[in-house]
């Protein structure tokens, strides 16, 4: 077995952990925490536990030569950006030295009963908080099956898609301010709606609040304004990815997008997963990505258009039920532009991405009905409505309710994992103006 083979299945902890657990040693995940009592730092995920690298680096047992030197710890912060500025070889060094003194074979961690008390905090006992600050927020449009099925939805199967999206990934600018940490619930939007037969528009709480099942991309070290990113740099540009849960006010998305596209309808807020887990514990389940015909332009082109394979489900929890019911099941190798496609596009007029900025990736919607990431599509605008398994019905959703969604790889016996990120929808706030 490679002393620095990160990625190898026969990886063993000291700690017992689960086959079916999201946090084997081979993924090893960077949040940002709070123990009880304590202040945030940075830890990683291993099984049911985290483990406090401000500890590890204070007791010496993390020696990256790669952070020798430096007069402030990386880790004993609020963020991960000082981090995720460091590089990849940086990134690459700490995830080795991490995986080494995680290994059932290794002991001085292991056989250290006092360090293992105060480094390895059960998961229960903090509260996770955004890893990440985040100061930019783009939210992109790479799904096919989702930009086909809800083309042809509003402009019929001729129309789908519109003549760019086989050209370049669309993408719109968020909002970064409201972007949450996993566990946060938010309140149903107030917005300006139109029914199609109205003779004007209203003011009011959204009739048609929608999730949407999306991964985001963090950007480690950044670029300079009017250096574009080369497509075949853009992974030293990638520090990991999070799960994202991108709320939409769909009536109030109707009425405002034209002619600038979405605002209020997704400001209110975006969910993300807490643990953000690295490019480098997903190496082994880079896939091809679906043929892209017409071939993109140059600067867009890659020798693999390499997506990932990574399970997505949602489930939805109505208020008065005690389990949760599965509504969708989809992947993200369904997405037609590529992470690194996102990053060269993003960056070819010469913008500059900084560290911490999310790429969010849109709807993720695969080609079959259980597929569809949205209930936008699921209920085919509130047309269908769905039934769940307590004989409830949803177009959209209703307060209450709670959707969680959840991703991992499945490899031999273990499992790269994202956990969940969840959120439930409060009544909104009487607006002041009707």
């Amino acid at each position: 077995m490679s002393m620095t083979d990160t990625n190898d299945p026969r990886l063993r902890c000291f700690l017992l952990i689960e086959p079916e657990s999201h946090f084997p040693v081979q993924n090893l995940p960077f949040g940002v925490f709070r123990p009880r009592g304590g202040a945030p730092r940075v830890g990683v995920a291993i099984g049911e536990y985290v483990l406090d690298l401000t500890v590890v680096e204070r007791a010496g047992l993390l020696d990256a030569p790669s952070l020798a030197g430096r007069s402030e710890s990386v880790f004993d912060r609020s963020a991960l950006n000082a981090f995720m500025t460091s590089g990849r070889a940086v990134w690459r060094e700490v995830r080795e030295r991490l995986s080494l003194l995680l290994r059932h074979d290794e002991p001085r961690l292991r056989d250290d009963a006092a360090l293992r008390r105060e480094a390895l905090v059960p998961m229960r006992d903090v509260e996770m908080l955004l890893p990440v600050e985040i100061g930019d927020y783009t939210d992109f449009y790479s799904s096919r099956d989702h930009a086909t099925y809800v083309g042809a939805m509003f402009r019929g199967p001729e129309n789908a898609l519109m003549p760019n999206w086989l050209h370049l990934p669309v993408a719109y600018h968020g909002r970064a301010s409201s972007i949450v940490v996993s566990g946060t619930d938010l309140k149903r939007p107030c917005g300006q709606t139109k029914p199609d037969k109205a003779p004007g528009p209203s003011f009011g709480p959204s009739r048609s609040v929608d999730f949407e099942l999306e991964m985001g991309l963090f950007v480690g070290p950044g670029n300079a304004l009017g250096e574009p990113i080369p497509i075949d740099q853009a992974v030293d540009h990638m520090f990991g990815l999070v799960l994202v849960n991108d709320w939409s006010a769909r009536d109030v998305q109707k009425w405002e997008y034209v002619p600038l596209g979405p605002f209020l309808a997704k400001s209110f807020g975006t969910s993300i997963s807490p643990w953000v887990v690295t490019l480098e514990a997903l190496e082994s389940f880079r896939v091809a990505g679906p043929t892209q015909d017409p071939k993109p332009l140059a600067y867009l082109r890659n020798p693999v258009n390499a997506a990932y394979d990574i399970r997505l489900d949602v489930f939805l929890q109505p208020a008065e039920c005690s389990e949760p019911a599965r509504i969708c099941s989809s992947n993200a190798r369904h997405l037609y532009w590529s992470f690194d496609q996102q990053v060269a596009h993003h960056t070819s007029n010469g913008c500059n991405l900084c560290t911490g900025d999310l790429l969010a990736t849109g709807t993720i919607s695969g080609p079959t009905p259980e597929s569809r990431g949205c209930l936008l599509e699921l209920t085919t605008g509130g047309r269908n409505p769905m039934t769940l398994p307590n004989g409830q019905s949803r177009t959209f959703l209703e307060d209450g309710d709670r959707v969680t969604m959840t991703g991992w790889c499945q490899g031999n016996g273990y499992r790269i994992g994202f956990g969940e990120v969840t959120g439930k929808l409060l009544p909104a706030t009487s607006p002041a103006h009707e």
